[in-house]
């Protein structure tokens, strides 16, 4: 197998800058090298890449589409490398922190606000990334170091293979809410009014389904399941559309009766969801996810 071929930065910012200055001599100045060395390293680099990247148009020298193409990817080297100087140039103390946390589909998006908010709180700039998806693929990238915490609303199954922690952050009642005419037609007789109603659930690979079903079946209910959904967000609209009652956690209730304009039926006891901190290591050094952490416990009992 032959070697993999490595770029050489010099060379491409040879060519960056002479695409920029638009001619060998302004870049040679530029570079404060003469023109020949410049033309002499631009055809070194043109042969290890094995394509024309430049060519004359009238006194200027133009990119080829392939330079064009080369000439995009350098203007974002060196960007970035311009910003990692200037970060650096702050000093370790005004840097911002980064923060890439990883929710679980299933955590209500409010929920995540509120859990979250604290890191944000801290006397330190914080550069906070977000991404969602489901626990098996945010727990992968979680163990390759690009996520430093994962929320969600169950542990880390052992089967995954992955050594990690989990932290539970607390637990809360769940109750059924709708909008008002589907919450009115049912509030005589609840929970016995759920037989034959529409819900709209969570996948049935989430923790939270998982212990509704068996809710369900202590009941001896048998309600219409309207909807399945791994985007929490999305099963809330849908909600909010009168498609179907869905279960809130208490500790968000007051919230989405507010802004979501959501009704509240009754409680689903004794359901509780719980929600977890999954980390690669079982002390929390990162401060921002500490804060988290040591918050969340406050967020949970303070639900009325």
């Amino acid at each position: 197998m032959p070697p993999a071929r490595r770029l050489n930065y010099q060379h491409l910012y040879y060519f960056w800058t002479v695409v920029r200055a638009g001619s060998l001599t302004k870049a040679a100045d530029e570079l404060n090298l003469s023109v020949p060395a410049v033309s002499a390293q631009l055809r070194t680099f043109e042969a290890r890449l094995g394509e024309k990247l430049l060519v004359k148009a009238g006194r200027r020298l133009v990119p080829t589409d392939t330079g064009r193409t080369a000439f995009r990817y350098a203007e974002d080297i060196f960007r970035l490398g311009q910003e990692l100087l200037e970060t650096l140039a702050l000093g370790p103390s005004a840097r911002p922190l980064r923060l890439a946390i990883g929710l679980d589909d299933v955590v209500p998006k409010e929920l995540a606000q509120r859990l979250i908010a604290p890191a944000l709180a801290l006397g330190h700039r914080i550069h906070l990334a977000c991404h969602e998806g489901t626990l098996e693929r945010l727990t992968a990238a979680l163990a390759v170091n690009d996520l430093d915490v994962v929320l969600s609303d169950a542990p880390v199954p052992p089967g995954l293979g992955i050594r990690a922690y989990s932290h539970r952050l607390g637990g809360t009642g769940v109750s059924w809410m709708g909008d008002h005419a589907l919450v009115k037609r049912l509030h005589a007789g609840f929970p016995a009014s759920l037989a034959g109603a529409p819900v709209l659930l969570p996948t049935g690979d989430t923790a939270i389904r998982r212990t509704l079903d068996q809710w369900f079946e202590r009941q001896n209910l048998r309600p219409l399941v309207a909807g399945e959904f791994e985007d929490y967000a999305l099963l809330r609209e849908f909600a909010r559309a009168g498609s179907g009652l869905i279960p809130v956690p208490d500790v968000i209730g007051r919230q989405f009766q507010d802004t979501s304009g959501l009704v509240l039926l009754g409680p689903a006891r004794p359901v509780e969801a719980e929600y977890f901190a999954v980390t690669l290591s079982r002390e929390i050094d990162h401060p921002a996810v500490a804060a988290i952490c040591q918050r969340a416990g406050a967020l949970f009992a303070g639900v009325s």
